[in-house]
């Protein structure tokens, strides 16, 4: 789950992470009453949405003046903001960040994730900060930093030490840095956190270290214990089809092919995308119903399918094991039914009662295309849709 900009950097004051004052704004009247309350004189108006290279897009402007601060906040709500993470559609500006302009001496970067390979949390850090590090990576990788913190000792000062060396900060930044990398630490392990990615960290001319901007990631399968950042969620900034996917427990994606993919399993759900590809056609989504999926909650699955104007034909994928066939199949006669099918529709059922859903499938009267294994499934729907 992601979190706007003023949100993460809300969350990470309460640990003592340095941040810029600011302040979230709905209205172009709010955003100027939060630079007269800021004071100013200089400003930075920031478009809040779920994605990054915001400022290559128009969408992060500085300002030295309150009707400028109206202008940009006026421009910028309700514009479609199209950055090299929205994709060409964009995303639509509903929220707007007014923050206090910072005199930037020196731009850093700093990240944090869960490193699989070790199973610890790893930093990342450059002094290449405000660029892509995915170039800085490619370009020139001696100046990216990377380790793991020992989860049995947790963060020490000199992680702090040794980030501050791979910086260039000496002196009273370089106590800052040991401060801030146990502060973003223990946030990191006390919210469940994925991800999170200040970039650029900043060192103003002050000689102060200010986390410019934030993005924090959370680990979905944690959020049942934490109900304050389940509070942050933002609908809007979501896929409407995933949103209701999530309301029925439903694992969903939407794709951009042709092919409706209804499967139960990661695994199988990502092997049947891959021979729907091998055998030429796209898959229009990753939908995994789970180990244990009733009637309605096949129904609702036929139903998020079905709402992609895209799809020409759907692929059901299942073997049973928790989950009998028998109940598969009888959940897809009845959401067949309900939905009015009109599309090519490839079941392939294995596992638990297998038979036995083959013969209700087969004496439900509809045009149900039976298939014997994944190979013949995904042969069978793109010759299907091909024909159609």
């Amino acid at each position: 789950m992601n979190i706007h900009e003023y949100q993460a950097k809300a969350v990470l004051k309460d640990f003592g992470v340095p941040v810029a004052r600011g302040l979230p704004a709905f209205s172009v009247d709010e955003a100027q009453k939060a630079a007269e309350t800021l004071g100013g004189p200089v400003w930075v108006v920031k478009a809040q949405i779920h994605a990054g290279g915001r400022g290559k897009g128009g969408g992060v402007k500085v300002v030295k003046s309150i009707e400028e601060v109206r202008a940009e906040a006026k421009r910028m709500l309700g514009m479609t903001l199209v950055t090299p993470q929205t994709g060409p559609e964009g995303k639509v500006v509903r929220r707007l960040y007014v923050e206090d302009g910072s005199a930037i001496a020196r731009e850093l970067y700093l990240s944090m994730l869960v490193d699989r390979n070790t199973s610890r949390i790893a930093f990342i850090v450059s002094t290449e900060g405000g660029m892509d590090i995915e170039e800085v990576a490619h370009n020139t990788p001696e100046k990216i930093l990377t380790f793991s913190i020992d989860p049995a000792s947790g963060v020490q000062p000199f992680h702090g030490r040794k980030v501050a060396k791979a910086l260039g900060l000496t002196g009273d930044t370089q106590k800052q840095c040991v401060s801030l990398i146990a502060s973003l630490y223990e946030a990191f392990v006390a919210k469940d956190m994925s991800l999170l990615e200040i970039n650029p960290l900043v060192v103003t001319k002050e000689g102060k270290l200010i986390c410019l901007d934030a993005k924090l990631n959370f680990d979905s399968n944690a959020l049942y214990r934490r109900p304050e950042i389940v509070a942050l969620r933002d609908l809007d900034e979501e896929d409407p089809t995933e949103v209701e996917a999530s309301k029925h427990d439903l694992s969903f994606i939407k794709l951009s092919g042709t092919i409706g993919c209804m499967v139960n399993g990661a695994g199988l759900a990502m092997a049947t995308m891959d021979i729907i590809k091998l055998y030429g056609a796209e898959p229009a989504n990753f939908l995994d119903v789970g180990g244990g999926a009733s009637k309605e909650k096949v129904t609702n699955a036929f139903k998020l399918i079905l709402a992609d104007p895209h799809v020409q034909g759907i692929l059901v994928n299942i073997f049973g094991g928790i989950m009998k066939c028998d109940i598969i199949a009888e959940g897809i006669i009845a959401a067949a039914k309900e939905v009015s099918l009109k599309v090519p529709l490839v079941v392939r059922l294995e596992g638990t009662n297998v038979e036995k859903g083959k013969e209700i499938l087969s004496k439900s009267g509809l045009a149900i295309i039976a298939a014997n294994d994944l190979a013949d499934a995904a042969d069978k729907i793109t010759k299907a849709v091909k024909k159609g």
